[in-house]
């Protein structure tokens, strides 16, 4: 723990401009970005007495080892910075909000020559119009399925497509009129795009002109007796109005404006967002947030509006943000969302009337969502400290284990040995810092020496991360979970790390490598306060020695052996016993169990790399059926192996020939370990590699 006094600016270092600041730990990890209109008066009241700041303030500047601040021209400027900076640096002090579900969108390609409507989830992308979020994806193709007789969008993927224009014929919805097929010419790209912009004209809100105009057709139509023509504009007057009908009428015509209620306890928030545009609910969505720093109501609403509209443009914000409490800095922020949309932005609270009305029910909505959220979430802030507290007290350290690594060996009967490394922190995973190991040093089913060899790689590399100096020089190194092959130098026994995605992450997530401030890749720099293995004494035994090898000595072990949930320490001769209800337990069996998981995964993918190939698809003549029927009838190639020719000829459909190309098939190749059953693709016998 630091003392803030330690680092504390000299008098009259830090000016009174406006600016953003930065705390950083010892690490030079930025974990928290902060805002000033006065840098001097903000900074300074960090380091007053302890004892005075709210818990969540005194918990970040006793982690934090210095700070730093920018000086910017006006509060606007501040506001932008502090958004990137929050967004660059991910900081753990920083509010952060997450959806609490993952909402499809209305999606238009207009960046694209021929347009396509379609359903889309997750970030958004550049030259493509959203609409939405909704609650449901069903709900979106039943709208876009009435609309699409009024406005034939193409909607098929690029494959149907371009097989369409290669063939000369268009697909299904092309014949019965929901497509103006621009795959065989029937429109030009112009004409196309026209329709697909009348599209989103709709879905933005201008939909009664343009129904008085299917109707005024309609008139026209028949008087001039063309009445087919006019039927057609009937329904498709009729079509749009019942895919508004879809959407409640709330406020009155031509109300462009969102929603935000907040509900929130002492140690959560719920945000939940109506967007109205159109005078009609056009979507919803919802977010919760731990409060890791001492924040009220109108803090909530600013770090939402920074969320909600930081990488917005144009008409994506709206002309009112109706909101239940003002930002500190109202005009600042007011501003900042102005310069977004291109014209002024109204930022306020509803006094009286329908908005009023309809702020109680997006608030309803809050309070339901935080206590759904309470009852769903199976860790929550107060529920992860008290976990980290029972962990500190039965391996008595100083303090909670913030960072938590645990490893993992997995291995098939001593093949393909890896192991993995995940990172927890706050008591929650963070899939940007797990690592997989490939052990290349030897072969078998010896999980403490492979333990004593990557907890000794791990470590190695940290205090060269630790201790670098001079040029960062550009050479193949260590993969990243999350990224691509990094630059560094390699020392001989560097770790072998495959690339691999983390559960959940986007392509675009998988390709972006985490970086430090000065461009060099984020990789083992910093050091866990806990390491956890899975296993029991000769587990941690080994990862005790390692440690102890290079001369580290600050580091807690322990292990987590399978059989009885014991919670082992080096040199003890006796495990510790934690309550089968213990929080600390429970937070131990999480982070075993992702090791686990993360490295058997890794393990079934080099694997299925390479798949042996069964000795019998060398024996002519012998097709698929014939050899299922042999490892059906034997169970396996080993046993097929011991078996005689004249009980090979018992297999329905094995003449006396093929079985004894079959026998001198399998005499002349070596057992394969394990056995393989080609009938279904099963490895027999199987060993993750964990210990009792």
């Amino acid at each position: 723990m630091a003392d803030p006094s330690s680092y504390r600016p000299k008098p009259g270092q830090i000016p009174d401009s406006p600016g953003v600041y930065k705390f950083r730990d010892e690490h030079r990890r930025v974990i928290y970005v902060g805002k000033a209109k006065n840098l001097r008066q903000r900074v300074a009241n960090y380091f007053q007495d302890l004892a005075g700041l709210h818990p969540r303030t005194r918990t970040m500047v006793t982690t934090a080892a210095s700070v730093e601040w920018t000086v910017v021209s006006t509060e606007v400027e501040a506001l932008q910075l502090e958004y990137s900076w929050i967004k660059e640096f991910d900081p753990r002090f920083n509010v952060k909000y997450r959806d609490d579900k993952s909402y499809p969108y209305l999606a238009v390609t207009l960046n694209e020559e021929f347009p396509r409507v379609q359903v889309m989830r997750g970030a958004k992308k550049k030259g493509v119009r959203y609409f939405g979020p909704y609650g449901h994806a069903w709900a979106i193709r039943e709208t876009v399925d009435l609309m699409l007789r009024v406005f034939p969008v193409r909607t098929c993927s690029a494959g149907v497509f371009k097989n369409a224009a290669r063939t000369g014929r268009p697909c299904l919805l092309g014949y019965i009129g929901k497509c103006s097929a621009p795959c065989v010419g029937r429109v030009t790209p112009e004409e196309h795009r026209d329709l697909a912009e009348d599209f989103c004209d709709f879905m933005a809100g201008r939909t009664g002109a343009y129904i008085r105009r299917l109707e005024k057709d309609m008139m026209q139509a028949a008087e001039e007796m063309e009445y087919e023509r006019a039927a057609r504009l009937r329904d498709d007057a009729e079509a749009l109005k019942r895919a508004m009908e879809k959407s409640a009428v709330v406020l009155a015509d031509a109300t462009d404006a969102d929603l935000i209620a907040v509900a929130e306890d002492e140690l959560e928030a719920a945000l939940q967002i109506f967007h109205v545009r159109g005078g009609r609910v056009r979507g919803q969505r919802g977010w919760v947030t731990d409060k890791v720093e001492a924040v009220d109501t109108s803090g909530l609403v600013e770090h939402a509006l920074q969320q909600l509209y930081g990488e917005e443009r144009g008409d994506a914000v709206p002309k009112e943000v109706l909101v239940p409490a003002l930002p500190e800095d109202t005009e600042a922020v007011s501003q900042w969302l102005a310069e977004r949309r291109g014209s002024q932005v109204s930022l306020r609270i509803p006094q009286r009337g329908d908005k009023k009305d309809l702020m109680a029910t997006v608030q309803r909505n809050a309070q339901q969502a935080l206590g759904l959220h309470k009852t769903k979430r199976a860790s929550d802030l107060t529920t992860r400290s008290r976990a980290l507290e029972e962990i500190a007290e039965a391996l008595g350290l100083d303090t909670a284990p913030l960072r938590i690594e645990c490893y993992d060996i997995s291995h098939l009967q001593g093949d393909d040995v890896v192991a993995s490394m995940v990172v927890f922190e706050d008591g929650l995973a963070r899939k940007s810092e797990y690592r997989r190991f490939q052990i290349k040093g030897f072969e078998g089913q010896d999980d403490v020496r492979s333990m004593h060899e990557v907890i000794g790689r791990r470590f190695k590399r940290y205090l060269q991360e630790k201790e670098r100096t001079g040029e960062w020089e550009e050479q193949p190194t260590d993969t990243p979970a999350d990224g691509p092959a990094a630059t560094g130098p390699v020392p001989a026994s560097s770790p072998v790390l495959a690339p691999a995605a983390g559960d959940g992450e986007s392509p675009a997530d998988a390709r972006e490598e985490p970086r430090e401030d000065d461009g060099r890749p984020k990789r083992f720099a910093y050091p866990p306060q806990l390491v956890v293995v899975d296993g029991g004494q000769p587990q941690v035994a080994a990862a005790k020695r390692a440690l102890d090898e290079l001369g580290i000595d600050d580091i807690a072990v322990c292990g987590l052996a399978k059989r009885l949930e014991e919670v082992w320490l080096p040199d003890d001769d006796d495990p510790v016993v934690l309550p089968r209800s213990s929080e600390g337990l429970y937070l131990l069996q999480r982070v075993r169990d992702e090791a686990h998981r993360f490295a058997i995964t890794y393990q079934r993918a080099k694997r299925a790399k390479r798949i042996r190939t069964s000795p019998l698809d060398d024996v002519s003549g012998l097709g698929e059926t014939r050899k299922q029927a042999l490892i059906k009838h034997f169970g396996s190639v080993k046993k097929l192996r011991q078996a005689t020719i004249d009980e090979i000829c018992e297999v329905p459909g094995i003449g006396r020939r093929t079985a004894e190309s079959v026998a001198a098939a399998l005499a002349s190749t070596a057992p394969a370990a394990p056995a393989v059953n080609t009938a279904t693709g099963e490895i027999i016998e199987e060993d993750d590699g964990g210990s009792s």
